[in-house]
């Protein structure tokens, strides 16, 4: 194998290096801080596909280990965060515990998502990028609207935020994927709005408008769906 080949598997290798980095500052007590490795790790797992297509050597070994990386990253990573948060906030020693449920489901939507073939166009489930982005913001929406995350920061809160998002990874719900066939807006029409809120949201807000985006992700996404069955 040339050099070239290796390109991609580096920068999968750097998204995995930027999620093992994030755990050991969130066990430290960096909880705010996780959202910078995961923002990173997204970077990297852009850039090892966009390099991949680029240079023409797509492989499979590339595939699994982009899997292996991203389950570290957004699975484990978003998994410890919550694990942290609940933990400050709860005497109760074994309700952590069950924000495990992240890495594990994390898991098996990664390992699902290799063999199914219907994800082309769009994402069958909540991809665990997604996830984790929600998942790390949480503490910025909390400091941006106080009221709010008085009430977000509730352990019990918490520990349902962790399944509800868990069960989105695996639901059988299709998502928008921001790949554009055309740039056609009647065909495009709610990646075009997507595009709009998140950059509304994004601008003003900075990271604590990431939970939101999220959200309007996976309404819009139940609209489009709605409106196709129509």
């Amino acid at each position: 194998m040339n050099l070239k080949s290796h390109i991609p598997n580096a920068f999968t290798l750097l998204n995995l290096l930027s999620g093992v980095i994030g755990i050991i500052w969130v066990l430290e007590g960096q909880i705010v801080s996780g959202a910078y490795f995961i923002l990173t790790s997204a970077g990297f797992d852009f850039f090892d596909g966009f390099a991949a297509r680029i240079l023409k050597v797509p492989s499979e070994i590339g595939r699994q280990l982009d899997s292996l990386a991203d389950l570290v990253s957004f699975g484990v990573l978003p998994g410890f965060i919550l694990f942290q948060m609940v933990k400050a906030e709860s005497d109760t020693d074994w309700l952590p515990y069950l924000t495990l449920i992240i890495p594990l489901l994390s898991a098996y939507r990664l390992a699902k998502f290799n063999i199914d073939t219907r994800q082309t166009d769009q994402f069958i489930g909540l991809p665990t990028p997604a996830n984790a982005l929600f998942i790390s913001t949480l503490p910025y929406f909390a400091i941006a609207w106080p009221k709010i995350g008085v009430w977000l920061t509730s352990p019990f809160i918490l520990v349902s935020v962790a399944w509800v998002m868990a069960i989105l990874l695996i639901l059988e719900l299709p998502l928008i994927a921001l790949k554009f066939k055309n740039f056609s807006v009647s065909q495009n029409v709610f990646r075009y709005i997507l595009i709009l809120v998140s950059l509304g949201l994004i601008i003003p807000f900075g990271l604590a408008g990431i939970p939101i985006i999220i959200l309007a992700y996976i309404g819009l996404s139940i609209i489009e769906n709605g409106k196709k069955r129509q």
